[in-house]
């Protein structure tokens, strides 16, 4: 069990990192935090209108849909340890200007969403380069290790955030929660000045004439070439555009179907996220490049208990679905990224990312509208089963095509206990 804790916590070891994954710690809490009270502020301002937290959530993601691409060429021509702290000084800025509008009661609806947009614009330019940067932080050998702990810690955050907002606004109100969102914002800006760029992994990075000729179109192209790139990231596109939109949908199962409070909003999340934290920590032990197979397996068994979780008649029993649906999701996510990211070379590694965030999250302001739409019109669970039909069609007509082109053949196994298998060609 000591062997097994050290090898999912090994990436801590290395000084950068630990700065790193703390301060992302301290601020992710903070942000999530923001994002409760963020869209409880929405539905008060609004009188409960599902459609509003879409158009939030569409005005927050929109600039990672147009400035993703860019964001990568920068990553792979500037020193991505600046950009970070470009990017994290902006994000405060905003976080305490609107920290300041909730706390003295002049914040309108039209307020929240400019926040939106520009929290967007920061969001757009630091998450490509900080997929990108982990590499440097850890290099190779650590690279899957690193991927899984970032993922344990965004889902940490979503853990205790939540949970912190849901009793703070309970007990304090809106604005002090955007206080101390605006307050941990600064933790990794402290970190980052501290790291020591002497000790990041840059050897392997491409410089000079061939840095500067770094295009986006060319990062297109190549991933256009890598079928065991496409795969992965054209699931995610379906995936995240359909069914990772629980932001919407939890706030409005919370208010609109079960009629409950802030608190038990916090507890869907919590729940959700608890099943992430799991499934980002089982992915951490992970040494090598994980196989199309579990890309594909993990989004199946995501998609199905979304739908069961939709179609869940009780508050328990939701709560109890969104466990294993957290696990897969994030399983799916880590086996995706760190298929994509161990796969690239360090040259196009910028751009590569860029486009992972542009289908992970850029997708958001096409699939963050209609799903709120749904839920408003058809109830927050029908948008939430609907999205992960979609997903699970997807998921499957991915895996025939995988199947297709490999000449495998899926198997059922009943004993020692039933699973599913491949049967690679031939075999």
């Amino acid at each position: 069990m000591q062997a097994k804790f050290k090898t999912i916590f090994q990436s801590l070891t290395v000084r950068n990192y630990r700065l790193f994954a703390t301060g992302q710690l301290i601020k992710m809490i903070g942000v999530w935090m923001m994002f409760i009270a963020q869209d409880w502020l929405v539905l008060e301002l609004t009188d409960n209108s599902a459609s509003a937290l879409g158009i939030v959530t569409a005005l927050q993601f929109t600039p990672v849909l147009l400035l993703s691409l860019f964001s990568g060429r920068l990553a792979d021509r500037y020193d991505k340890r600046i950009l970070l702290l470009i990017a994290n000084i902006f994000w405060t800025v905003l976080a305490i200007g609107m920290s300041v509008l909730v706390v003295t009661d002049l914040v309108q609806l039209w307020h929240v969403f400019g926040f939106a947009v520009l929290l967007g614009v920061a969001n757009a330019v630091e998450t490509p380069v900080r997929q990108s940067f982990v590499s440097e932080m850890v290099g190779t050998s650590l690279l899957p290790n690193a991927l899984s702990l970032n993922s344990a810690t965004f889902n940490t955050a979503r853990i205790v955030g939540p949970a912190l907002a849901g009793v703070a606004i309970a007990l304090f109100g809106l604005g002090p929660v955007f206080v101390v969102s605006a307050v941990s914002s600064i933790a990794p800006l402290l970190n980052l000045v501290r790291m020591r760029p002497a000790e990041l992994y840059r050897a392997e990075q491409v410089a000079g004439a061939e840095k500067d000729a770094a295009k986006i179109m060319d990062g297109l192209r190549y991933v256009w070439r890598r079928g065991d790139l496409l795969l992965p990231m054209a699931l995610m596109l379906v995936v995240g555009m359909t069914l990772f939109n629980f932001q919407i949908t939890l706030a409005a199962l919370a208010k609109t179907v079960f009629n409950t409070g802030a608190a038990s909003f916090g507890l869907f999340t919590t729940s959700l996220a608890t099943g992430s934290l799991i499934g980002a920590l089982a992915s951490g032990s992970r040494r090598g490049r994980p196989s199309a197979w579990i890309v594909l397996g993990s989004a199946v068994a995501c998609s199905s208990f979304a739908i069961l979780a939709g179609l869940a008649p009780a508050y328990w029993l939701v709560v109890a679905l969104l466990l294993p649906t957290g696990f897969f999701m994030i399983y799916f996510a880590q086996a995706a990224n760190q298929r994509v990211q161990l796969g690239v070379d360090a040259a196009f590694r910028g751009r590569v990312m860029s486009l992972w965030v542009l289908v992970f999250v850029g997708t958001n302001p096409v699939g963050a509208p209609v799903v709120g739409w749904v839920a408003e019109h058809f109830g927050a669970g029908s948008a939430i089963w609907g999205g992960g039909l979609v997903s699970l069609l997807t998921a499957a007509a991915a895996l025939a095509w995988q199947l297709h082109r490999t000449g495998s053949r899926l198997r059922l196994r009943l004993v020692p206990r039933p699973r599913f298998y491949v049967v690679p060609s031939g075999g």
